[in-house]
Formats: structure tokens, sequence, C-alpha cells
């Protein structure tokens, strides 16, 4: 799979969040902003690991229907992927266990 300059450009992100974070525990910052800076990078990551399973997903299903293939497994494979890296807050299906 290739990764786009968005998804690059948030990992760079994130990246000086962290930076940031170590540089704020090297002066001594208070416990509290080095963990809203941690939460806010953890955040930023669970959201880019959300748009890498989604774009594959997305990518996968077109190449499974031009081949005229069932695409229902890689949904299910998708939502346990996301599970398997506790990003629930991005796991919305419906009745039939399907993204939406």
């Amino acid at each position: 799979m290739e990764y786009n300059q968005q998804v690059k450009n948030r990992l760079r992100r994130i990246e000086g969040q962290l930076k940031g974070v170590l540089s704020m525990m090297e002066q001594g910052k208070d416990c509290r902003d080095v963990v809203t800076q941690l939460s806010a990078a953890r955040s930023a990551i669970d959201r880019t690991m959300g748009v890498i399973v989604s774009s594959n997903l997305e990518q996968c299903v077109r190449e499974s229907l031009q081949q005229g293939e069932p695409t229902a497994g890689l949904v299910q494979e998708a939502v346990q992927l996301l599970k398997a890296a506790n990003c629930h807050h991005f796991i919305k299906v419906d009745e039939y266990n399907y993204l939406v």
C-alpha cells in the first residue's frame, strides 16, 4: 500500500508533538501539562491509524469489486484491526456489522 503525503505529514506533526513532550519533561514541566500533551499525541495517532485503515479498506474494496469478489470479509478485517489497535471510537457498525 502506498501512503499519501497527508498521512506522512500527520506522522511528522505527531513526531513534533512527542519531541515537545520530551522537551517539557527535560524542563521539569508540570505532570498535568505533560500528560495533556501525551493525550493529544495519542489521539492524533489514533486518528492517523483510522485514516490508514479506512484508506486501505477503500482501496481493497475497490479492487475486489473490480474483480467481482465479495467485500464483507474486508470490512470485518478492518473492524478487527481497529479493535486490536484500541481505536474503538472509530468503529461504527450497523446491525449487520458493517462500517457506517
